[in-house]
């Protein structure tokens, strides 16, 4: 496996400088964008799956095991704050639970049976997607999860760091992600697992742009928590409308911090035609 696999650059690590050692990493992430091109129709194709999932009342449901998994935590985590939407619509499962999600617990990779008593338990359903990642491309969990999915009828898709593993061979549509060896032999949470999360955010993202939750670049539907956010709101409906972001402020204030809400009511006072 390449991800396995001792990086030529990166024989003499220990025996370099801080700066070395920032630059050589910093040259290895352009391997990074690379691999995200390579892989852009089929990452399209995810958003789009995604979005159609989202939009038919299914779920977006991740799964992976140590980095990968947590990397999934954190993408489905950041779903509802950003875009106002049910936690149970984006959903990261991860092999060894919530212990897992905080700290490393790498023998439950392993473990198929939990994968299939998982996905069991999450009462699969024809309009969800699952999204399988594991930069080995062979985790047991995750094969077993996505394999379970797809015997349901859920349509999958695998993402990898490895070419032709048992991951990218097991789903509806497998996304290479070729980052090659990483410059700590072995450490898959340096490219490998950047390139994951910014697949990742492009898949979540994109799915809730084809879905509307964005009005041009702007998080329309985020919801208003504390005191950035609530400025965050005022910017965004002072952007959209001719308001003053006094005004903003104060019509947020007067409608639970609803941007949408607010958007309309002083676009219908400024009689603004959209």
């Amino acid at each position: 496996m390449s991800t396995e696999s001792r990086h030529p650059r990166s024989h003499g690590l220990d025996k370099m400088s801080a700066r070395e050692i920032v630059r050589l990493m910093n040259e290895e992430e352009f391997v990074v964008m690379r691999a995200l091109q390579q892989a852009e129709e089929g990452i399209a194709e995810a958003i789009d799956r995604a979005a159609r999932a989202f939009r038919e009342g299914g779920r977006v449901i991740y799964v992976g095991s140590g980095t990968s998994g947590r990397i999934a935590v954190m993408d489905a985590a950041e779903m509802p704050p950003t875009f106002g939407i049910a936690s149970d619509r984006f959903v990261a499962l991860v092999s060894g639970g919530q212990v897992a999600e905080g700290k490393a617990v790498e023998d439950a990779e392993d473990d198929e049976h939990a994968a299939i008593t998982a996905m069991n338990d999450l009462m699969l359903g024809r309009h969800d997607v699952v999204i399988g990642l594991a930069a080995s491309g062979r985790t047991p969990f995750v094969i077993a999860a996505v394999k379970h999915a797809r015997q349901k009828g859920v349509w999958t898709c695998g993402i990898a760091n490895n070419k032709r593993t048992p991951l990218l061979h097991s789903v509806d549509l497998p996304i290479l992600l070729d980052t090659g060896p990483e410059i700590l032999t072995g450490s898959t949470r340096l490219k490998a697992g950047t390139a994951q999360k910014l697949v990742l955010n492009r898949i979540s993202t994109g799915a809730m742009v084809l879905n509307g939750k964005v009005i041009e670049n702007l998080m329309v539907d985020v919801k208003a928590k504390n005191q950035k956010l609530k400025e965050r709101c005022a910017r965004i409906v002072q952007e959209l409308t001719t308001g003053t972001l006094d005004e903003a402020w104060s019509v947020l204030e007067q409608n639970e911090w609803n941007v949408r809400a607010a958007v309309a009511i002083l676009r219908d006072r400024h009689a603004v035609k959209v």
